[in-house]
């Protein structure tokens, strides 16, 4: 598909045109490419600016609209520009990935082909334990040996899955069995016997306003290490291909944070000299959150 050349009049981005159809390595044996896109930082502008046609003609006055757009939360122009990945990924990841219903997806099925003998095993520092303040995170790292025990356990498991699901699909290509005495089960329901750290495959097409959305909520350090790694992959893209957009994604949802209504009466105190310790624990704020603000702030411990 890369020695393939298209003429075109519409705007195409030469940062992404060079990494077109090339796979970036993720975990063991995933990836994510670019298939297609459509728009740039231009269109952006052009969308909120559509009475002016082609739209401004400077890049600073194209940055502060765009920064304009993210702080006051003007989304439509940003969904003015899609992209399509192709994306290889463990099973377990995909139905994490599922849950942002707001894009298109297309998956390789196991109903009509062979899945292919790839499944994930973590690298030995990512073994961790349960945490025990989140009930859905890890906590330490379990210690050197027995995490290779723990990978030694996932690869029998997974290897003895696979050779389950071959003697049960009996299938040595072609549609012609291995064996020709034992039934040909139906790959539907062979699949089945494969566990999640398996790989599957798929198209995802995506407008900027939820590929934000899904950045933002995936890259935070609270989200697991499996998709976070790939969210990083995708704001790689992202950065080359609309950098205007991404810079004010980085200042205004990434570096930025959200306060309520009393955490910001906490703040106007603090400024006008309060002290953190005698009002933080008067305020209808709970411990959680009295210590995350307090992290957000700098203040440290209550004395």
């Amino acid at each position: 598909m890369r020695e393939e050349r298209h003429e075109t009049r519409r705007a195409t981005v030469p940062a992404l045109e060079e990494i077109l159809y090339i796979p970036a390595k993720v975990l063991d044996h995933g990836f994510v490419r670019v298939i297609d896109y459509m728009g740039d930082d231009a269109a952006i502008v052009q969308a909120a600016r559509v009475s002016y046609g082609a739209g401004t003609k400077r890049v600073r006055d194209d940055a502060g609209l765009i920064n304009y757009l993210m702080r006051n939360w003007h989304t439509s122009p940003f969904e003015m520009c899609e992209i399509k990945l192709h994306v290889k990924l463990p099973i377990f990841v995909a139905r994490q990935w599922i849950r942002h219903r707001t894009a298109n997806v297309n998956e390789y099925s196991a109903r009509y082909s062979i899945l292919d003998r790839e499944f994930y095993v973590p690298e030995l520092e990512h073994v961790a334990v349960q945490s025990a303040s989140n009930r859905q995170g890890r906590g330490e790292a379990v210690d050197p040996a027995r995490a290779r025990r723990v990978l030694d356990l996932l690869r029998r498991d997974a290897a003895q899955c696979y050779a389950t699901y071959e003697e049960l699909i009996n299938d040595r290509g072609h549609g012609k069995p291995a064996d020709p005495e034992a039934p040909q089960l139906a790959r539907e329901l062979a699949r089945i016997d494969l566990n999640l750290s398996y790989y599957t495959q798929w198209y995802w097409k995506v407008d900027l306003h939820n590929l934000f959305h899904f950045l933002s909520l995936r890259m935070d350090p609270h989200a697991q290490y499996e998709i976070r790694v790939y969210a990083e992959a995708i704001a790689d893209i992202v950065r080359d291909w609309v950098p205007l957009a991404f810079e004010a994604f980085s200042d205004y949802r990434l570096g930025a944070a959200t306060l309520s209504r009393e955490e910001i009466e906490i703040v106007r105190q603090l400024v006008r000299g309060a002290d953190p310790d005698e009002i933080l624990p008067a305020s209808g704020l709970t411990l959680r959150e009295r210590k995350d603000l307090r992290a957000l702030l700098g203040l440290g411990p209550p004395r």
